[in-house]
C-alpha cells in the first residue's frame, strides 16, 4: 500500500463515489461499466473494501435501502485520500494472461487442444475489442476524453492479442 494508504481497489471505489453515493452493487455495476475493460473487480473486492473504508472515515453509510441496501458517500477524507493516491506512482504493470500461461506449456497439449484455445481466445477477443470500440465511441460523444483515453488502452490491448494469436505456434 502507498502513502495514501488504499490499494487500487479501493482508490477505484473512491474515484467511482465521486459520481455521487451508491451501494455496493451499484458501485460494482459502475466498475463494470466504466473499469472492466482495462480493469477488473470481483464483488468480493468491493464489499471487502467498503468497511474498511468507511472505518477509515474514507465514506459514510448512509440510510438503509430496499433489501438493506446501504449507500455509501464519499467524505472530504475520502476525497483527500483519492487525490493523495492519484498523486503517487502508479508503479508497475501486473500481466496475468491465461492463454499466455497455457501457451507456455504448449509442447504439453495436444494440437487440437492448441487450435480450440487460440480459437476461443480470438472469439473472446474480437468480441471484447467490438465492445470496447462501442465505449470509445459513447466517451467521446459524451465529451469525456480521459475516460475514452484509457478505453483505447483496451483497444490495443485486444488488437495486439489478435495479432499474436495470429503466430501462436500451433504444435
Amino acid at each position: 500500500m502507498a502513502e495514501s494508504g488504499v490499494n487500487p481497489t479501493a482508490a477505484a471505489l473512491l474515484g467511482l463515489l465521486h459520481d455521487g453515493p451508491m451501494t455496493g452493487g451499484q458501485l460494482m455495476a459502475a466498475a463494470e461499466r466504466r473499469l472492466a475493460p482495462y480493469w477488473s473487480m470481483t464483488r468480493s473486492q468491493v464489499y471487502r473494501e467498503l468497511p474498511v473504508l468507511a472505518e477509515k472515515g474514507l465514506v459514510r453509510l448512509g440510510k438503509p435501502g430496499p433489501r438493506m441496501s446501504q449507500p455509501y458517500a464519499l467524505t472530504a477524507a475520502g476525497k483527500r485520500t483519492f487525490s493523495r493516491w492519484l498523486a503517487e506512482n502508479p508503479g508497475k504493470d501486473t500481466i496475468r494472461n491465461p492463454i499466455a500461461l497455457r501457451m507456455a506449456f504448449g509442447n504439453l497439449h495436444s494440437a487440437s487442444q492448441l487450435k480450440n484455445l487460440y480459437a476461443s481466445a480470438n472469439e473472446y477477443h474480437t468480441e471484447a475489442l467490438a465492445a470496447v470500440r462501442e465505449q470509445v465511441k459513447n466517451a467521446k460523444k459524451e465529451g469525456d476524453n480521459y475516460d475514452a483515453s484509457a478505453l483505447e488502452f483496451a483497444v490495443a490491448y485486444h488488437k495486439a492479442a489478435l495479432s499474436w494469436l495470429k503466430t501462436a505456434p500451433v504444435g
